[in-house]
């Protein structure tokens, strides 16, 4: 059966390059806008993985992060963080709010794959 995926961003572009590199890959991949509409289709979806932005509208990755941690269905999930952001206190808040692993962006396709087979072995 084939792993499940979710990527976060707000820019359409960008969930369209992760999703086609992901199901390259052989992932199945649903999408959301915000950390606010992920939670909203969590809620009725199993995922193996999630890779989210960090800076988005209505609800950024890192609070999307702490609202999956709280929850123990999601608390062995990785979740990875993609996003421009390469600053130590920002990659700090990200891993204390319990993401798995940080990659930036723009994003070499074959290191996405890499780390996603890792984390989700």
């Amino acid at each position: 059966m084939a792993k499940r995926a979710m990527t976060v961003d707000d820019s359409k572009t960008m969930r369209d390059m992760v999703a086609f590199t992901l199901k390259g890959a052989g992932f199945e991949v649903a999408q959301a806008a915000d950390g606010k509409q992920a939670l909203v289709q969590l809620a009725t979806t199993q995922v193996d993985i999630i890779i989210t932005d960090l800076n988005m509208p209505v609800m950024d990755g890192v609070t999307l992060i702490r609202a999956l941690r709280a929850d123990p269905k999601w608390r062995a999930v990785p979740i990875l963080m993609l996003t421009t952001e390469s600053d130590v206190t920002k990659k700090a808040e990200g891993r204390n709010a319990g993401a798995t692993g940080w990659l930036v962006k723009p994003f070499n396709p074959e290191k996405l794959i890499e780390v996603v087979n890792r984390v989700c072995g």
